[in-house]
């Protein structure tokens, strides 16, 4: 099975217009301060690009998706797109490799990765899928004994630890160790409370900081496995939070005050109308 290329676009034209504006960057008289790049100093802008791509995409959602939010996203899509194929050229110019060793690569991966689609593999349901997409990355990479790569070795060590404790606890359930329903992570998880609620009456600040995140990364399997992403959601609540607090000083500055300046009783009172 083949993949259908149909309906994608014809995006060589805008590649090649990229490339070209890198290479007039990169050129001897292109910008000083973009001819001193190396890939290394790189990675920052890389990281940044990618969570201005991802604010960009959650503020897209159905309920405030507009032409204004969609060109957020193109924004941002385009800027993270320059800055891999700027990384691409410097490491081709260093004689490595070239972007389209990286394309065919993964498209090379992603085929493996998918025999259900691009084989004759029959699944029966998504569990099914996921463990045996880890079981194949897994014997992709073999370690120096060739043993299957171990179950953790392609975790990034940079993830922000609510979206890391979320690929943890993915990963150990793809390799079958996890309850087995629902209800004991329900009760595993309220024992993490209890154990926090007895740290927190010991007033010991180190095991009451290890119990918390025990019971933290015990929500964060909670949430995943009822579909829920922690980090997301938790973004998601800060938007809302940001949102209504602003809608609160705005009306304390319509009414002539400064926010500092309230009582707690008058500034909820304003949360509760920006809640509505």
């Amino acid at each position: 099975m083949t993949p259908d290329t149909a309906l994608a676009p014809d995006h060589g034209p805008a590649l090649r217009e990229l490339f070209a504006v890198i290479d007039a960057l990169l050129a001897e008289n292109g910008c000083p301060w973009d001819r001193k790049q190396t890939p290394q100093t790189m990675t920052d802008y890389v990281v940044e690009e990618s969570f201005e791509l991802a604010e960009a995409i959650r503020a897209d959602t159905p309920e405030r998706s507009s032409p204004d939010t969609r060109a957020e996203v193109m924004e941002e899509l385009g800027d993270v797109a320059f800055l891999l194929l700027f990384v691409a050229t410097l490491y081709h110019r260093a004689g490595h490799f070239d972007f389209s060793d990286s394309l065919r690569y993964s498209a090379a991966k992603m085929i493996r990765r998918h025999p259900h689609v691009f084989g004759d593999l029959k699944l029966e349901n998504q569990e099914e899928l996921l463990r045996n997409w880890e079981r194949i990355k897994r014997a992709e990479k073999a370690e120096g004994d060739e043993q299957p790569k171990r179950v953790y070795a392609s975790l990034p060590k940079g993830l922000p630890p609510l979206l890391k404790a979320y690929r943890i606890n993915s990963k150990a359930a793809r390799a079958g160790f996890t309850w087995a329903d629902d209800a004991g992570q329900a009760a595993h998880m309220a024992d993490e409370w209890r154990e926090w609620e007895q740290a927190k009456a010991d007033g010991d600040p180190a095991r009451m900081q290890e119990e918390f995140g025990d019971y933290l990364f015990s929500l964060v399997e909670y949430g995943r496995r009822h579909g829920i992403k922690a980090n997301a959601a938790l973004e998601d609540a800060n938007a809302k939070f940001l949102t209504r607090f602003d809608a609160m000083e705005a009306a304390a500055r319509a009414q002539g005050r400064d926010i500092a300046e309230l009582t707690l009783d008058e500034m909820n009172a304003l949360w509760e109308q920006a809640k509505k």
